[in-house]
């Protein structure tokens, strides 16, 4: 079974206000929760600030001294509203300038493309002092990581890159093992049988999941997940005895 110094938690703080007016649909979530799951980082926490210092610095302090690890999307671009930087380094109590690195590779490529290094470009460049950058293959504006927080572009494709390239950087877990049993039963036939198993096996997470089958009607998932690899036998083996003699209840 997997000690606690083997559990790496993390949380996402997803920054903007096009995501909570709905301008935007946020696809990074899901992407970064399964990333993470794979590298054996449990996510915990998930939450969505406007674009305004206060509510970022608060979140991102909450955030920082409960998880292994933060990561922040959103923010980080060329305009007035992108105060992610800024606001990061005040929840650090650092002071903010311009990275030599990072303007370096922002001019490089500004000239690679036939633009003008103008100031809104420049201000990519500002980096909390004793940040490390994370480097950007997309478009070449860094994110950066300083102690537990990892500070990423929220345009898709940026962060996935960045993500990648902060990923070295990680401390990995024990990863987490799941299976997934159909139960052909309604969730009201198996809730409370399933709750008992629950209970039973401490060391695993159960969770029912309906759907609806064009065949059969209201159906139901039952996925197990544990680090414990005997203890997700064994709970498995409960839940399909139960599933079976329900099943075989319902038909007599």
């Amino acid at each position: 079974m997997a000690e606690a110094k083997d559990i790496i938690t993390a949380a996402i703080l997803v920054i903007g206000d096009e995501i909570l007016s709905g301008r935007t649909k946020d696809k990074n979530i899901g992407y970064i929760a399964e990333y993470l799951a794979n590298l054996g980082i449990d996510l915990k926490e998930v939450r969505i600030v406007p674009d305004e210092e206060k509510e970022i610095v608060d979140a991102l302090n909450a955030l920082r001294k409960r998880y292994t690890y933060v990561f922040t999307t959103g923010g980080i671009g060329p305009t007035h509203d992108d105060i992610t930087a800024d606001a990061v380094a005040k929840a650090f109590g650092v002071s903010i300038d311009y990275h030599p690195r990072a303007l370096e590779i922002i001019a490089a490529r500004v000239k690679e493309r036939g633009q003008e290094m103008n100031e809104a470009r420049m201000r990519m460049a500002r980096i909390p002092k004793g940040a490390e950058l994370v480097e950007n293959k997309a478009s070449g504006a860094p994110g950066f990581r300083i102690e537990n927080v990892i500070v990423m572009a929220g345009v898709p494709s940026i962060m996935q890159v960045m993500l990648d390239a902060a990923a070295p950087g990680l401390k990995t877990g024990a990863k987490m093992e799941s299976v997934s049993i159909r139960a052909d039963l309604k969730e009201g036939d198996i809730g409370t049988e399933l709750g008992e198993i629950a209970r039973a096996h401490p060391s695993v997470m159960i969770g029912s999941y309906p759907f609806f089958d064009e065949k059969i009607g209201p159906n139901t998932n039952v996925v197990i997940r544990s680090r414990d690899t005997r203890a997700l036998h064994a709970a498995r083996e409960a839940v399909e005895a139960m599933i079976a003699q329900i099943r075989k209840n319902l038909a007599a």
